[in-house]
Formats: structure tokens, sequence, C-alpha cells
């Protein structure tokens, strides 16, 4: 059940033209764009992605195309098909570093909760259940506490940490060595101190707040996470994601033409050096994504970052032969590397979709909104004639749904809805 300011937070956000920002609602709100999101669902999340194959795709359209609501709706199908998934957002976090990238998504998810359900694999392993220890207490307090802690468990607990973390190809050896002692720290053995564990973290989440002297007295070797090693982290860290039983990463980031903005509300500005760094970083990416596994990536941008001649990503042609189409075609293609979802709209929005999209709308306001007038749909008539309203003016078709729906209904929604 969604608390109240939850509810009312999301309504406000659909009234002024946002994606909810909540999955039970955007979960309920996924007409027309399921076109796109359950294609990648069936044909890269439980298929590609799941199976070792890493992905990267853009999504781009006009304002109001439903870019953001799209991103959300796919990183919300991504969490209950049993991925780790982080949400960006090129306005608040730097991209032409991708020690920044790398830093951004690790501190987005708990790593603790990750390790938590490695130390069970590894309880498991030495054959018994982790429900049956009583929750507060170690691995190894509870087994001192039934009198069977011996030394010859306590050394077949340090080789379960060693074959899963430091004996694991996929993993850095200094990160696998943070998570061997961070996990052993949650099992009681080895045990670690507070300060120590809070040292580790650190190391993992790139902070430069410490000396390499003080890491290297927990062994780890005097280096840091930069942009140059940055990937293999993500690597290593969507390794134990793995290990501790997820399907995969998909990162999804959003407002990537902020890289061209000029507002100075921004509150990261990217220089010309800073922007051809983040194309250059994107570029690197693409080209060794297939040195990554399970992990998708998914970037969102106005099509004002593929127009502009001068900053935009035609600028960078590193970049844009990348993530250009080879193939233009008439139809919209689902395989493409680069969505534009006013083309989707175009090809697949009748008015069948329209009308189920108002109906959706105006099913969320009115289901979690009853004390307010009721919130009718769209009929198909008006859903036709927005149709052919939505071929003149660059107001994109999923926002004339929207202002309609509510504008019919005498809701005021913003300039910019």
């Amino acid at each position: 059940m969604l608390a109240s300011n939850e509810i009312n937070a999301a309504i406000d956000n659909l009234i002024h033209g946002k994606p909810p920002g909540n999955p039970e609602i955007i979960g309920k709100l996924t007409s027309g764009i399921s076109f796109l999101t359950d294609f990648w669902r069936e044909k890269y999340l439980c298929e590609y992605i799941k199976h070792g194959g890493s992905k990267i795709k853009f999504i781009t359209g006009n304002p109001g195309s439903g870019k953001s609501h799209c991103l959300e709706a796919f990183l919300t199908q991504a969490a209950g098909d049993n991925f780790a998934v982080v949400s960006l957002n090129a306005k608040t976090t730097r991209i032409d570093d991708f020690k920044e990238i790398y830093s951004a998504v690790f501190n987005s998810i708990n790593i603790l909760e990750y390790l938590e359900k490695c130390a069970g694999k590894i309880i498991a392993e030495l054959g018994f259940d982790r429900a049956e220890i009583p929750e507060g207490i170690s691995f190894t307090d509870y087994l001192a506490k039934e009198n069977i802690l011996d030394p010859i468990t306590k050394r077949e607990i340090r080789l379960q940490l060693n074959k899963m973390f430091m004996q694991n190809p996929m993993t850095d050896n200094n990160f696998a060595l943070c998570c061997s002692l961070l996990t052993g720290g949650i099992l009681g053995h080895p045990t670690l101190e507070p300060s120590n564990a809070e040292l580790l973290l650190a190391w993992l989440g790139a902070s430069k707040e410490h000396k390499l002297s003080d890491y290297k007295k927990l062994g780890l070797s005097p280096a840091r996470i930069t942009k140059h090693n940055a990937r293999h982290m993500l690597r290593s860290l969507v390794e134990i994601i793995k290990i501790a039983g997820y399907s995969g990463l998909v990162v999804g980031t959003d407002n990537l033409e902020a890289l061209i903005s000029n507002s100075g509300f921004d509150l990261i500005r990217y220089t010309k050096q800073r922007r051809e760094d983040a194309y250059e970083s994107i570029r690197q990416l693409i080209d060794e994504i297939d040195t990554l596994h399970n992990i998708m990536f998914v970037f969102a941008f106005d099509s004002k970052l593929v127009e502009d001649e001068n900053a935009g990503v035609k600028s960078y042609q590193a970049l844009w032969m990348r993530i250009q189409n080879e193939v233009a075609g008439e139809r919209f293609n689902r395989f493409g590397d680069m969505s534009d979802l006013d083309k989707l709209a175009a090809q697949e929005y009748n008015g069948q979709v329209i009308t189920k999209m108002s109906e959706s709308l105006a099913e969320v306001i009115n289901s979690y909104k009853s004390n307010q007038k009721y919130i009718a749909p769209l009929d198909e008539t008006t859903a036709n004639s927005l149709i052919e309203h939505s071929k003149f003016g660059d107001i994109s078709l999923p926002r004339r749904v929207s202002a309609m729906t509510l504008n019919q209904n005498n809701i005021i929604i913003s300039e910019d809805a």
C-alpha cells in the first residue's frame, strides 16, 4: 500500500507531464510504450542479458514523447525480472568520467545487501540454513552458541570466501578482497572492525578521502579506482550481483541532453571539453561492451542532442558513427540501437492505443484520488483527432494525450506539460 505522500507526488508528476516515479503506478501506465519495453524484456533481459550478454540502447524523441516514462517502465520491468537496477540523471551525475558513472552506480545500490546474500550461500555450502539463524547474530556466534564452532569450520569459511571471491577471474583482486573481508565480517569470521568496514566501502565507492597507506594495512594493493579501471570495477560489481542470485544489472541514464544545456540552473555544467569527454566515455563503453557481462545500459535524451550540429552527438563523429542505425527504414526497428519514440508513436499509436493510454491515466488518478471529481478518459473520436493534430506542431502525441485527458476534466497542468 502506497503512503499518501507517495501517491500525491506520483499524481502531481503525472499532472505535470512527468513519469510518476513509482514502480506500482508506472506498471499501470504501459499502454503504447509496451510495444518497445516488452520487446526489450523478451529479447534482451530474459534471453541475451540474463545469459551473459551485454547491450547499450538509446532512447530519443521530442519533449513529451515519453522517454523518461519509457526508461522508468523498463527499469521497473527489469527489477521484476530479478535484475538490479540503477537510475541515473545526467543533470545530477557527471558522465564525462566513467569513474563518476561507476561511483554513482555503486552508491545507488546497497552492496552489503548483496554480500548478505553471498554470505547466505556460504552458510548453505556448509550445510546450514540461513533462516535458522536468529536475526541480529552472526553465523559464527550462532555456531558458538550451539557449541559447534571449531577450527575446521573456521578454515572452511575462509576457503569458501577465497573460492567465491579471490579465485573468481571476473573480479578485480582489490575488489574481490574488499568483498571477501566484508562478507567475512557478516559471517563473523574473519572478524572485521567497523572502522575497517567503512574503509573498505570507501575504496569500493571510489572515495578519495583516505590515504593509500590506509588501504595497504588491510592488504589492498596501493591503487585507486580511476576512469582507466572503472569499467573493470563495474564488471566486478556485476559479478557480485550475479553471485548474490540476481540476473544482472540494468543502468538507465536520463536527460543526456544536459550535455548541451546552457541553463544557469543546472547542477552540473558541461564545458566543451567535458562534453567531448562524455561522448568519448560513451564511445569507449560501446567499444568495450563485449568485455562486460550481464549488464544493459539505456541512455535517454531529447532529439535536440541529435539535431544540434555544433554541440550535439553528431559533432563527435566517433560516437555518432556507432549509435546511428545502419539501416534507417521507414518502419520503427525495435532491434535498432537508437529508438525514436516519435517515430514509434507515428507507427503504432492508433485510436485504440490512445484511448487505452487515456483510460490508464484516468484509472490511476481515480483509484488513488477518490476524493476528487471523476476523471473521464478520451473517447476514440477525440483520440483520432489528436493523432491528426500531432502531425503538425512540435508537441509529442503522448503529451497531447495527457494534456487533453486532464484539461477536459479541468485539471490545471503546467505550461511545459
